[in-house]
């Protein structure tokens, strides 16, 4: 590479510095280095490589559905798909449901009088899904006592919710992902709680003595059939990996909740008879407790319930194509940029560049355009590849994979290739700035690859790994996450897990943020030091 590279003379004439012209020798002195060529390729294989390499941590995952007591390890695991909701996006619907048919408009009213907790019994080690059995325990936050509308019992149905939660107050919740809170004050129990029906519009209230009424929220669900099911529903999710505090032993176990209901008040097309009671959803997929059902208590109800109505994440077999080896291919363009121009540095080839444009600031913005539309190439074919790859081999190995609509796809590969640039050009610029390719590296290192290494990959705590993804350059990541957050699902939104502090854009704008500030040192330094070159 540093003969080819000693070898290259630009084909300006002194003095002509057009841009265009200066652009075009910029990137045959770069196309002509076999080396350059070489790295770029190279990135991008890694990229894919790492790709590959990373679905096969996927094969043996799942969920038990076979323990052995004696040995406390899974005799199998199955790779169960959530159900979609309305909006095609995974969810998880797995509640105990005491309902009866409601026909065109009508309302419900009911007292909740309490609200407890349950939690899994034992060390939760290796034991069936929707074969645990349950004790008294911490309340969840999000555990939910409450009404529902829904258009049928099949799991991902669409459906409406006013309930009261373990921590969050009253909320309205309708189609997974949709949440609004209730009033501030709103005390956990006891509450009352009403939720009406108007053709497609469904609102939910709530008072605290049945007589004066605050409206929580409304929605307008277009699908509802004419003919639905509604009533009283329980059910509490599994405590969350930010949540191990609240469990002896530190592993993440199933949960219930009980409450206690008044009798139900019912306007409207309600059908005539008595209520139906049972658990809605796979318990196959979601860890939920065995100890869940309903009982009269006067002409009310005790009902306990385990699971979640909400968006899937972190459940069952989460998987999506692995975009780890961008982080390997980046480390690759990073030295890349960096001997763009350290190697004219160490060979003295500065001198003929500038000698074939004065003006050092267009100098370095062509290699800036030269460098980032390599990386921007490299990057985004290489994370595209991967996402495809990785698609499919996860889905040949059986297992599920989220499903995420094209346009955020476009996004994860735009991104990258973005990404990608803009570090090349940061390490352009450090080049620039330092004179030495060894220095340039490694302080691209530093800024870049060691923040990442601790946010992802050390037992730093998750709000410093948080904080490092959000005022390093590597805030620009975001652009790889591909499932979004939810507040009204407990669970370690962190790095480690996919998932990062700022969205997309803004993590690009604060590597763009360095990028642009070291040019500016990068040009500042280049005029001051080779005004005589």
């Amino acid at each position: 590479m540093s003969t080819t590279a000693a070898s290259y003379r630009s084909s300006l004439p002194v003095g002509r510095d057009g841009f265009a012209q200066l652009l075009h020798a910029e990137w045959t002195k770069f196309r002509t280095v076999r080396g350059w060529v070489i790295t770029a390729v190279a990135a991008a294989l890694l990229t894919v490589l790492f790709a590959y390499l990373g679905t096969f941590h996927h094969e043996n995952g799942g969920i038990c559905v076979g323990a052995n007591s004696a040995s406390g390890t899974c005799q199998s695991y199955a790779h169960p798909s959530p159900p979609l909701g309305p909006g095609g996006e995974a969810v998880t619907d797995t509640y105990y449901f005491v309902h009866r048919t409601l026909a065109g408009d009508g309302s419900i009213t009911v007292r909740v009088a309490s609200l407890s907790g349950l939690i899994q019994a034992g060390n939760g080690n290796a034991v069936s899904v929707g074969d645990l059995g349950g004790a008294p325990g911490p309340l969840q936050p999000w555990a939910k006592a409450g009404l529902i509308l829904a258009a049928g019992t099949k799991p991902g149905a669409a459906y409406a919710s006013v309930m009261l939660t373990g921590a969050d107050g009253v909320r309205m919740q309708y189609d997974y992902v949709h949440d609004t809170a209730g009033p501030a004050a709103s005390a956990r129990s006891p509450r009352w709680l009403r939720l009406t029906r108007s053709g497609a519009t469904l609102t939910g209230y709530e008072s605290a003595d049945g007589r004066k009424w605050i409206r929580v929220g409304s929605a307008h669900l277009a699908s509802l059939p004419q003919i639905v099911q509604a009533g009283l529903f329980v059910t509490s999710p599994q405590t969350a990996p930010d949540q191990q505090a609240l469990v002896p032993g530190g592993s993440s176990k199933a949960t219930g909740a009980t409450a206690t209901f008044g009798q139900p008040g019912l306007q409207g097309g309600w059908s005539p008879g008595g209520w139906t009671a049972g658990e809605v959803g796979d318990t196959g997929l979601y860890s939920t407790l065995s100890s869940v059902g309903s009982t009269r208590s006067g002409s009310g109800f005790t009902i306990t319930g385990s699971g979640d109505i909400a968006p899937a994440v972190g459940v069952g077999d989460d998987d999506t194509p692995d975009l780890t080896g961008v982080f390997v291919g980046l480390i690759a363009l990073i030295v890349l940029g960096a001997m763009f121009i350290t190697g004219e540095y160490r060979r003295g080839l500065i001198q003929t560049t500038l000698a074939a444009s004065p003006r050092r600031g267009r100098v370095l913005v062509a290699k800036a355009v030269v460098i980032a539309a390599v990386a921007f190439v490299a990057g985004g074919a290489a994370a595209a590849v991967s996402i495809l790859l990785g698609d499919h081999l996860l889905r040949a190995n059986g297992n599920y994979v989220y499903p995420v609509g094209t346009l955020t796809q476009l996004r994860v590969i735009l991104g990258t290739g973005a990404l990608v640039a803009l570090a090349a050009v940061l390490a352009l610029a450090l080049g620039t700035a330092l004179r030495r390719g060894a220095g340039a590296v490694t302080a691209a290192i530093v800024l870049i690859v060691l923040p990442y290494m601790l946010a992802l990959y050390s037992a730093l705590p998750a709000g410093l790994s948080r904080w490092l993804m959000r005022i390093t350059p590597d805030a620009a990541f975001a652009v790889e996450q591909t499932l979004p957050q939810y507040h009204q699902v407990s669970y370690l939104y962190t790095p480690s897990e996919g998932f990062y502090p700022l969205a997309p854009g803004l993590g690009l704008a604060v590597l763009g943020a360095y990028t642009l500030g070291t040019m500016l040192v990068a040009h500042r330094v280049l005029r001051a030091r080779d005004a005589a070159a």
